[in-house]
């Protein structure tokens, strides 16, 4: 796919302890992408350094929270001179495919959509990259998306793709592990336009913050119903 040269792409990563996979992440991301911008969220090892280093930049986030490193590349692109016309999140655990990027500026470039999720789909997603609570968490909230909202969503997942002026109209609040539904559920609500189309998806580098520990995976599980729930009922 032909990426039309002008077209300011920006690609946010929050990224907490994530020194190990951050070099491989931002070296297999397109060169077409303008700007690649890590945010440290409160990591105490080399994160901001080797992020630095492989040519990303890095903005540093005290208040931990997946939501709170989001907000503040939102805030810094929002300070800049010249907008993207698209946001990509990624993660910065090494589990995504940067490479297949392509894939979802596809339906935005190609189809006019506003939003597009890259669904971890079972046959193209390495085996013990997805616990049973992720796997189980995941259908259950798109389920309860599509019994509600009559939502075509089928995944969480963490790299998507959306028109900067169509993010800044969500309006964006979550803090912490309800970042990803919040911003489908909004979605869903204000009528965008939106795809999902399947992308792999392998063991990350290093244990997860979240479904790595009984912890995350249980207040990620709340924070996620409680969003559904929130706006089911609004």
């Amino acid at each position: 796919m032909n990426i039309p040269e002008d077209l300011i792409i920006k690609v946010l990563i929050p990224a907490y302890n994530e020194a190990g996979s951050i070099p491989h992440v931002i070296s297999d991301i397109p060169d077409y992408v303008d700007e690649v911008i890590v945010i440290s969220n409160n990591s105490t090892d080399d994160t901001e350094a080797n992020a630095e280093k492989a040519g990303a930049t890095v903005l540093s986030e005290s208040r931990k929270g997946y939501g709170y490193a989001c907000l503040k590349g939102m805030e810094y692109v929002s300070k800049l001179k010249e907008k993207p016309e698209i946001i990509v999140f990624l993660d910065g655990d090494y589990s995504d495919y940067p490479e297949e990027m392509d894939k979802l500026l596809q339906p935005i470039l190609e189809e006019d959509k506003d939003f597009v999720v890259g669904a971890r789909v079972a046959e193209w997603r390495e085996k013990g990259a997805m616990t049973f609570p992720q796997i189980f968490g995941n259908w259950l909230a798109t389920s309860l998306m599509k019994l509600f909202f009559r939502s075509r969503f089928t995944d969480l997942g963490p790299f998507r793709a959306i028109k900067y002026p169509k993010l800044l109209q969500l309006e964006m609040e979550d803090k912490t592990y309800g970042w990803t539904v919040e911003m489908q559920l909004k979605a869903l609500r204000q009528n965008l336009s939106y795809a999902e189309v399947p992308v792999h998806y392998r063991n990350r580098i290093g244990v997860s913050k979240v479904s790595g520990t009984v912890k995350g995976a249980i207040f990620a599980g709340v924070k996620i119903l409680g969003w559904i729930f929130k706006y089911s009922f609004k």
